[in-house]
């Protein structure tokens, strides 16, 4: 199984929550946040990216 590079979003606060994504070789995105590691969301950058066009501002 391939190594996941998981990269800390540059929106997280040192001292807070951390929000984390990952990306597969087939191009899944995987998001994570550092209070429960374990549970990990699975996504593709179609819907990531929808998500984040309505919720910016």
């Amino acid at each position: 199984m391939t190594e996941l590079n998981w990269q800390k979003s540059t929106y997280s606060e040192a001292a807070s929550s951390c929000v984390y994504l990952a990306t597969t070789p087939a191009g899944t995105i995987l998001l994570r946040e550092s209070d429960e590691p374990e549970v990990v969301l699975i996504t593709g950058p179609g819907q990531l990216g929808a998500l984040i066009a309505i919720l910016r501002p």
